[in-house]
């Protein structure tokens, strides 16, 4: 069996305004750090054998976060990036929805049949990050795997892995450091945890001395 944890990155301020980042470098903010360090916490007795993350800073700080308790090196992979929103990076929903009314509505509804203007596709984004997931997969055959990436990015590979129309991705939550975690037996993947954020309730770990309210 291999099994991967897959992770959404910690918060940044954009993330926070709703603004869209896409292939946009954004920093975490220090809640996102805070929930890293939470998820860290939280990983602190799996066993982990490799780390992978999107290029991306905020992917990759949220893993160097995590590679701590471990000891291990992060593997950076740009296959794992979100989905290059083009001409909306940096906008927020808000001001997409007065210039581009038409594009968010089918983004909103009918995801996978979208071409973002001057970006990507839903369905663009899932062939390369599902075609690096099963790569990382045969690589590392009976080996838990950590892989840090985005929201689009992993409601893409929930869907490839269910064989689910793209459509359906906004039926998958993904909040920041939602972890999820899929068993590979073979050819065939079991879903075991879907948007895991049990890690930021403060009960969850109360010695943690960095809480940000």
């Amino acid at each position: 069996m291999t099994k991967i944890f897959l992770i959404r990155h910690g918060e940044t301020e954009w993330n926070y305004n709703r603004r869209y980042q896409g292939h946009s470098d954004v920093a975490l903010s220090e809640k996102g750090r805070y929930q890293a360090q939470q998820l860290k916490n939280r990983l602190a007795h799996e066993k982990i054998d490799v780390l992978y993350a999107s290029d991306l800073g905020r992917a990759v700080e949220t893993a160097k976060i995590i590679a701590q308790e471990k000891d291990k090196e992060v593997s950076l992979d740009c296959r794992f990036r979100e989905c290059h929103f083009g001409d909306w990076e940096g906008m927020t929903f808000q001001e997409i929805e007065e210039a581009y009314p038409n594009e968010i509505k089918l983004w909103t509804t009918k995801p996978g049949q979208l071409l973002i203007p001057g970006g990507e596709s839903f369905a663009t984004l899932q062939k390369r990050a599902y075609k690096a997931l099963l790569e990382v997969v045969k690589k590392h055959q009976g080996e838990n795997i950590a892989i840090v990436a985005h929201g689009g990015t992993i409601r893409s590979l929930l869907c490839a892995i269910l064989d689910l129309d793209l459509d359906r991705a906004w039926q998958f939550k993904q909040d920041n450091t939602a972890l999820n975690i899929i068993s590979f037996h073979g050819e065939s993947a079991i879903i075991e945890t879907v948007n895991d954020c049990t890690h930021l309730l403060a009960r969850a770990f109360p010695n943690c001395e960095n809480k940000v309210e």
